[in-house]
């Protein structure tokens, strides 16, 4: 029973107790200023947008939340501060003296360093340095110059070295293509491909590209490619080509057993170096894989081979086709026999296009008459 009366009397005295504060704070609201209390809104109101904005973690004020009670400050009287405030007076004054700080530190504009380099500058240093891997920033700087952009050897490392480019000269070897295409004119490749025939049987050719020309070679045609039928093979080209043989400098071709230390001494003995592709590595010898798959795509797929005499058939014409009429995109749509281009036809109502059929009409060739 005392229990139960001590519990009323506590809730009285705190009943009590919020009425007093009530009516005592009704005086201070009375008295502040319209403006002061708006502005305790204002700051009331944005405290609980940073709250929602940030509802795990600690709470980070924002620079524009900074400024935003910087300014809502001075409408506020200083002693209401520690009640409005989510801050201590002091940090906010602290706010205050940085903003004005960072105001009037004119330091912090002042460039002190070169102006940035132009990003067509940087796109064409890359360009110089991709293209030229042999080049240093120095190189590639005095390539600048004189092309009219004077831009400092440093600046050039720095773009280099960001890019992740090594700016010194010897950087890393130049790519497996890269080095054709330099060395495109002086080099010859070989590769063996087979034939089978309507009865099963299969035969073998030895295929040879100039790389420079395009120009195609087919050896003769065997059920049995021995050493010593390749290095026959081998002496064969090296008389047809005659005089051309001096302008070659490698040969290229892969590692098959057929060839020998024969095969290569033949070449050798014209001054060309043999380069053997790595194992099970086509693409390193990929303009020579890539014609004998246009010999099957354009001739060999569409054609039954009765015997090596049908297949030698086959693959001379197919061979004067390649290299009098069909058109290559590495020579601007020349063939490799072909040294000019041809005019252009203007008249067309006039000319008469004839039609030339090879291999039975599985290839055609077109021409115009005079």
């Amino acid at each position: 029973m005392r229990s139960v009366h001590w519990d009323h009397v506590g809730v009285i005295v705190s009943l009590l107790y919020r009425v007093v504060q009530k009516v005592l704070s009704v005086p201070l609201v009375l008295l502040r200023s319209k403006a002061a209390k708006d502005a305790e809104l204002l700051v009331l109101r944005h405290e609980n947008a940073v709250l929602r904005r940030q509802l795990t973690g600690p709470v980070r004020y924002e620079p524009a939340d900074r400024f935003w009670f910087a300014v809502l400050a001075t409408l506020i009287p200083r002693r209401y501060w520690r009640e409005v405030f989510p801050v201590t007076p002091g940090t906010l004054l602290a706010w205050h003296r940085r903003f004005l700080a960072a105001k009037w530190d004119h330091n912090a504009r002042r460039r002190t360093s070169r102006p940035p380099t132009r990003a067509a500058i940087r796109a064409l240093v890359m360009r110089l340095a991709r293209e030229n891997p042999r080049w240093g920033h120095r190189r590639i700087q005095g390539e600048l110059a004189r092309l009219g952009h004077r831009i400092a050897a440093s600046t050039v490392w720095e773009i280099l070295n960001a890019a992740g480019v090594d700016p010194a000269p010897r950087r890393s070897g130049p790519t497996w293509r890269e080095f054709l295409t330099a060395q495109a004119e002086g080099v010859i490749a070989a590769d063996f491909f087979h034939i089978d025939t309507a009865l099963g049987r299969r035969l073998y050719a030895l295929a040879f590209l100039e790389h420079g020309t395009r120009r195609l070679h087919i050896t003769e045609v065997t059920a049995r490619p021995t050493r010593e039928w390749v290095v026959q093979q081998a002496r064969n080209l090296a008389a047809d080509l005659g005089v051309r043989m001096e302008s070659l400098r490698f040969l290229l071709r892969d590692r098959d057993g057929k060839y020998g230390e024969a095969f290569d001494a033949v070449f050798q003995a014209e001054e060309l170096d043999v380069i053997k592709s790595a194992p099970q590595a086509p693409r390193m010898n990929a303009h020579c894989e890539r014609i004998i798959g246009s010999i099957r795509r354009e001739a060999l797929d569409h054609v039954l081979i009765m015997n090596e005499a049908h297949a030698r058939q086959v693959l001379a014409a197919y061979r004067l086709h390649h290299n009098e009429h069909r058109p290559h995109q590495a020579r601007n749509q020349l063939p490799p026999d072909a040294h000019e281009q041809p005019a252009t036809v203007h008249d067309l109502d006039t000319r008469r296009l004839l039609r030339t059929r090879i291999l039975g009409g599985l290839i055609n060739e077109y021409r115009y008459t005079a």
